[in-house]
């Protein structure tokens, strides 16, 4: 007796620890999670490898100026198509001049500036040839214009645009541009950046609530209980808060790189990762629970029942993302280590706080599922280990008249699912493969060569219209010209071959003085700089666009057909080698985790046909859903394009993540296998665990899908992607294809294990 009190004392203790660990984690990793977008980076320059062509351009590039810049443009433009008078230039210049200091106010924070003059030059007014714009040029230091001010955690940069935009807004005689009859637009690389930064500001917030409020309402359906779904989310957001504070501290040191996407799909990953083991986990323990009345006991049970597949899973998920490693591009390799420490952070709290969350209260536990309380229907009693390790649904489980009848408790839905499937094994599994395939068909036409930078946002900003108004009547004006740095000797046939080039407007040599205005004639000679000169090249179309990226693509045939040490970067030219580096990673990565999920398929299943199966058809789900999301994506949401790095992510995560639920099936249907042999084992195996994985997937494609909140065309495409194909696994390969083919193989599936060989007794 006194025993069993200090073991209860003891178990209370561990609870307890095991608790205030985690609050503790909970404390500091909540304000860590808070401040990810404080040390978050966005430039796509600082994402490509050093031996990119744009990056050795841009380090040649730096020594022909003094101090780089991030332009802000200012856009005025007349209503109608009108002429802009003599006054509303003068406005206009008047603006020009109160647009220094509203932008350094803006940057101040809580102290004073201290960005210093040569943060922001004096601007310069530029009327446009047709007479109906002008364009005010604000040079924010590209250096300075990184630096976080003040306690706002927000750059130079994004506070001197919000502060330009509310002075444009001011009336004419606050010195703003309201009542002047111009409509104004803040445009260029910082306008851009701006808007980037508040589109990915509503991660930490919206995002977030977004997905927490939908699987809260899942688990609500699921449980049908006032307790358990806020359990399983405390749950969540202490795994969050974990994996927010050793991502914060590393990308803090400068070890990973973290950027806007990597966050936002770390929020969502482990959310939904850590509902997901937490159902299989509950779920497991409520079966359990009708074996015995010790919660301590069915928890033991569902934990060494649980352990190993959810162990393979995250495995499986961290191996797969991992492989990002192997990328050309900063930004994917790093999103492989962020992604695999949530998803560490999502198992660690599944099988340390989980349990001690729902052992609190003792003896008296279940109360956490009421009022669908489980009560013991075995004879096991006391606090002892029970010698049949097996669930009590599973020991109640009974065959009727032959394999493809099938009674499970509690299970009637997936019961009556299990016996069709076991009745019609080949016409289910060649039906479902048909139509899986007939998806994929459309993969071909998916159009991820990428897309322009003004094309990634889904609602309406600044900026794009700004670039919009800019491209109408600045045809000679780039904010970011791309540049190419050759040998001096070679400066007139560079010229002539770049001009020459289509889509390109103008080639100008970079001289010794700066040009009075975007769009003059240089002055004085070129510039040389250790036998190099620098020639700024206009192209037709936008900077940020894709049709500037294809004239750059052409543009490097030509320079280098001409001078074969020149180099040719700029903003397109760093797209043009993201875009190149994407396409590199799909080639070279897509196989990589393609074999490393296989091995650990096979080291699970300890069947190396089993593990192909599971393989080939999660690769044919994948295609299905790419297939699918190709078309709605060119004919009915009528996307420009898609980025390269879509479908590559699509790949990671719907491969290791999919198959998720086919180890969940497999690991239930080879324990019972070893009893009464596969095509009993695998009915069974789907009746019991039809409901938690069905459960599961829903739940991870809704906390995929909140990613859609975020209007950006690469989130939404992604979100789509992976909830859809996330409940074609869940739906279709775990429900039917899966079940049907190894009913129809039989004790073969698990060659060449001994259980190839298994006869049930």
């Amino acid at each position: 007796m006194l025993s069993n009190r200090w073991t209860g004392v003891v178990r209370g203790l561990v609870i307890l620890a095991a608790i205030g660990v985690w609050l503790a984690v909970g404390a500091f990793g909540g304000q860590a999670q808070g401040q990810l977008s404080s040390v978050q980076t966005n430039d796509a320059g600082a994402f490509l490898p050093a031996n990119a062509e744009s990056t050795e351009a841009a380090e040649l590039a730096s020594q022909f100026t003094d101090d780089e810049s991030l332009p802000a443009l200012v856009v005025a433009e007349t209503a109608d198509g009108a002429q802009i008078t003599e006054e509303q230039l003068a406005e206009v210049q008047a603006f020009a001049d109160a647009a220094p200091d509203a932008a350094l106010e803006g940057t101040s924070g809580d102290e004073p500036a201290t960005v210093g003059d040569a943060s922001i030059a004096d601007p310069v007014v530029v009327p446009s040839e047709d007479g109906e714009a002008a364009l005010v040029v604000v040079s924010l230091d590209a250096a300075l214009a990184q630096e976080d001010v003040g306690s706002e955690e927000s750059s130079v940069s994004e506070l001197a645009i919000d502060a330009l935009r509310d002075l444009s807004a001011a009336d004419v005689a606050d010195g703003g541009l309201a009542g002047s009859g111009l409509e104004s637009w803040v445009t260029g690389p910082a306008g851009f950046v701006a808007d980037l930064v508040a589109a990915f500001g509503a991660i930490d917030t919206v995002l977030l609530l977004v997905a927490l409020g939908a699987v809260l309402v899942i688990l609500a359906l699921v449980y049908r209980s006032p307790v358990l779904p806020f359990v399983v989310i405390f749950n969540a957001v202490l795994a969050l808060s974990l994996a927010g504070l050793v991502v914060y501290h590393l990308a803090a040191d400068d070890i990973l790189t973290l950027n806007g996407q990597s966050q936002g799909i770390l929020s969502i990953l482990v959310v939904g990762a850590s509902v997901d083991y937490a159902l299989l986990v509950v779920a497991r323990y409520r079966e359990e629970l009708l074996g015995t009345p010790s919660p301590y006991t069915a928890l033991r049970r569902a934990v060494r029942a649980s352990v190993e597949p959810i162990a393979a899973s995250a495995g499986t998920v961290v191996a797969g993302l991992l492989c990002l490693l192997l990328s050309d591009l900063s930004s994917n390799r790093s999103l492989g280590p962020v992604a695999a420490i949530g998803i560490v952070a999502a198992f660690l709290s599944a099988f340390t706080l989980l349990p001690a969350l729902l052992l609190v209260g003792g003896r008296r536990a279940r109360w956490v599922f009421w009022p669908r309380v489980p009560h013991a229907t075995g004879s096991t009693t006391g606090d002892q280990d029970a010698t049949d390790e097996r669930p009590a649904t599973v020991a109640a489980a009974e065959a009727v008249d032959d394999d493809t009848q099938v009674a499970v408790a509690g299970h009637g839905v997936w019961s009556r699912v299990a016996r069709f499937v076991g009745r019609h094994d080949r016409r289910v599994w060649i039906v479902t493969a048909l139509v899986l395939a007939a998806g994929a068909a459309f993969v071909p036409t998916l159009d991820a060569e990428g897309t322009g930078e003004s094309e990634v946002f889904l609602t309406q900003v600044d900026s794009v219209d700004g670039e919009e108004a800019l491209t109408r009547h600045f045809d000679d004006v780039s904010a970011q010209p791309t540049i190419v740095v050759a040998p001096a000797d070679d400066l007139d046939a560079v010229v002539e071959a770049a001009e020459g080039t289509d889509g390109v407007a103008a080639a100008v040599p970079v001289t010794d003085d700066p040009a009075p205005a975007p769009g003059a004639p240089p002055q004085g000679d070129p510039a040389v700089v250790d036998g190099r000169v620098r020639v700024d090249v206009t192209t037709s179309a936008p900077s940020d666009s894709q049709d500037a990226v294809e004239t750059v693509s052409a543009l490097r045939d030509t320079v280098h057909d001409v001078s074969p040490e020149a180099l040719v970067g700029g903003a397109a030219a760093e797209r043009l080698d993201t875009q190149a580096a994407g396409q590199r990673d799909l080639r070279v990565i897509v196989p990589v985790v393609l074999v490393v999920v296989l091995v650990i398929l096979m080291l699970l299943l300890r069947s190396v046909l089993a593990a192909v199966l599971l393989m080939a058809a999660n690769v044919l789900s994948f295609g299905a859903a790419l297939g699918v999301a190709a078309v709605l994506f060119n004919h009915v949401f009528d996307f420009p394009g898609a980025d390269p790095s879509v479908p590559l992510y699509a790949f990671c995560f719907l491969v290791a993540l999919g198959v998720d639920y086919s180890i969940f099936l497999m690991t239930r249907v080879r324990e019972e296998s070893l009893r009464v042999g596969t095509r009993q084992g695998v009915l069974r195996g789907l009746a019991v665990t039809g409901s938690v994985i069905t459960s599961a997937g829903v739940v991870l494609a809704a906390t995929f899908a909140a990613l859609g909140v975020i209007p950006l065309l690469f989130l939404a495409q992604l979100a789509f992607i992976v909830a859809f194909g996330v409940l074609v696994d869940t739906l279709v390969v775990r429900s039917l294809l899966v079940p049907a083919l190894v009913h129809d193989i039989g004790d073969r599936a698990w060659w060449p294990a001994r259980l190839a060989r298994h006869t049930a007794r």
